[in-house]
């Protein structure tokens, strides 16, 4: 079949039925309660609202949520179906509607990412949670027949929870859909309380029918979906089609990002799904490598936005890719940006990326945001990295006017305006009463990274003095560099960027930071190694 053939099918069904970042490395040492005030990570890959005032942040170090715009707890153990789970895990998928929430976590064995199950709720407004906790999904030996709609399929059994993590979900109806490289699409049925696997076309083909009888053959008494092996493995054992980043559903439709491309679902009455295949060179995405997918409902259009990075092809590139009618034709954006995550409401749209927040009202013309800054007087902090993974936008009526929250490597941040112009950030806090500097060992090359250059962030007591005076000896302590902080001029956190005062890296080492303030001196030794 042709892909015109297929959009007709899909698009007329459709209208008749009304339509990481793997940080999962954890710190274990801490003390187990029900919550904890605060965040116990920095690093922030999810955010997802939900409800009237609450917003779910997923971590590198368990699940956390913001209750009121400025009280964050992390959920140190919850209550599940099978007992007390203590949340050692990192977040890596959060899903809502209404009352119902979903999050995946994940850890790590050996530098292997690890799929460590799906939580969900369906009570998630109430002041005492409980959860169900299933298994990340796999099969057994002999699962090579999988079960989908009224019929079967062929697929290779996915036998273990390594290289299986849910890295994008979405929740639509009765379905828990899910995305995984080893595990594929998969779709939790919460009334039926079971996992489906998904097919999905095969790469190079244009589309997939598994709603007609025509398309199955009876294999010992069972109707199997002709000519299909659902295979994850790399070509040419394999399909990359079958190994799912991003995952969107909203009514009959569920659209699908891949390592090949973009796939849009129509689902049929009995749970069977016909299937478009947009991919690159054949049609207009930047790239093969789907990450991120966002829905905008503006002025009576719909927009599907991608964010595609560069899969095998050496053509192809980074960016974003769109559509306004549903896949018949597709635009590019933000081409060469490196985009974590798209989002999009009413006529806004927010690219999270590389250099940082970029902002559209018509997806053409962008605009890259400032780096967040603490607009409290005398906060004096401020997002220490260009990486953006996560932005939503919050117009529920909690706040007077609509605003942004991103997530990033170095904390969570809310501005009070769509343009960034006044912020709030949220942190981890270590040793509130300590003066230390982290992270420690310190890389200029490569921790919390703007504009080029690397910052090792330096914390201090409580303190009343205006100006800090922050002076760097190398090991012989000869002095390297002298200089001074003052809070009232709205310069950001206490930092320093490894360099001499001749702008040069210094070299690998250990380095001894006097601090100057309050009338006395503290001392902090920090190791550089590039």
């Amino acid at each position: 079949m042709n892909r015109l053939f297929y959009l007709i099918l899909v698009l007329g069904i459709s209208y008749s039925q009304n339509t990481v970042a793997d940080e999962f490395y954890l710190n274990d040492a801490r003390a187990y309660r029900s919550s904890s005030d605060g965040l116990l990570s920095n690093i922030i890959s999810e955010i997802v609202i939900q409800g009237d005032s609450t917003v779910w942040l997923g971590t590198g170090r368990g699940i956390s949520r913001v209750v009121d715009s400025l009280t964050i707890t992390t959920l140190d153990t919850i209550s599940t179906d099978i007992g007390t789970v203590v949340m050692n895990y990192g977040i890596s998928a959060i899903t809502s509607e209404g009352n119902k929430v979903a999050f995946a976590a994940a850890t790590s064995d050996n530098e292997v990412s690890v799929g460590a199950g799906i939580y969900v709720t369906s009570d998630a407004t109430d002041s005492l949670i409980t959860w169900t906790y299933h298994p990340q999904p796999v099969d057994g030996q002999a699962d090579s027949l999988a079960p989908f709609a009224d019929g079967f399929f062929r697929a290779l059994p996915v036998t273990t929870d390594h290289q299986n993590v849910t890295y994008d979900a979405s929740m639509s109806g009765n379905y828990i859909w899910i995305a995984s490289w080893a595990g594929g699409i998969r779709r939790f049925d919460i009334l039926e309380n079971a996992w489906d696997r998904i097919p999905l076309p095969i790469d190079g083909e244009e589309g997939l029918i598994t709603c007609a009888d025509s398309v199955y053959e009876t294999i010992s008494g069972k109707s199997v979906l002709k000519n299909f092996y659902l295979n994850p493995r790399d070509p040419s054992l394999g399909n990359h089609n079958h190994k799912g980043f991003s995952v969107l559903a909203y009514s009959d439709t569920i659209w699908v990002g891949t390592a090949n491309g973009i796939n849009l679902g129509v689902v049929g009455s009995n749970g069977c799904i016909d299937w478009v295949h947009y991919f690159y060179p054949l049609d207009n995405v930047t790239g093969n490598f789907v990450v991120g997918l966002a829905k905008q409902d503006w002025n009576g259009v719909r927009k599907i936005w991608a964010a595609c990075l560069n899969a095998d092809d050496p053509t192809e590139d980074r960016g974003l890719a769109w559509t306004d009618n549903d896949g018949l034709t597709w635009n590019r954006a933000l081409v060469g940006e490196r985009i974590y995550n798209v989002t999009a409401k009413d006529s806004i749209i927010l690219a999270a990326s590389d250099k940082g927040l970029w902002k559209s009202e018509d997806g053409q013309t962008w605009a890259l945001f400032k780096p967040a800054k603490d607009a409290t007087p005398m906060q004096s902090d401020e997002i220490l990295s260009d990486q953006i993974y996560a932005a939503v936008i919050d117009d529920r009526m909690y706040y007077s006017d609509p605003v942004i929250w991103i997530g990033t490597r170095d904390g969570l941040a809310r501005s009070t305006d769509l343009d960034g112009s006044a912020w709030k950030i949220f942190r981890a806090e270590y040793d509130a009463d300590e003066v230390y500097a982290y992270p420690n060992p310190f890389s200029p090359n490569s921790h919390n990274t703007m504009d080029g250059d690397g910052y090792v962030r330096i914390h201090t007591d409580v303190t009343t003095s205006f100006v800090i005076d922050l002076t760097v000896y190398n090991f012989a302590m000869e002095q390297v560099i002298s200089t001074q902080f003052d809070r009232r001029k709205n310069e950001g956190t206490l930092k320093w960027n490894g360099k001499d005062n001749n702008g040069r890296i210094v070299d690998n080492g250990t380095y001894f930071l006097s601090l100057n303030y309050d009338n006395k001196t503290e001392w902090v030794k920090l190791i550089v190694i590039k």
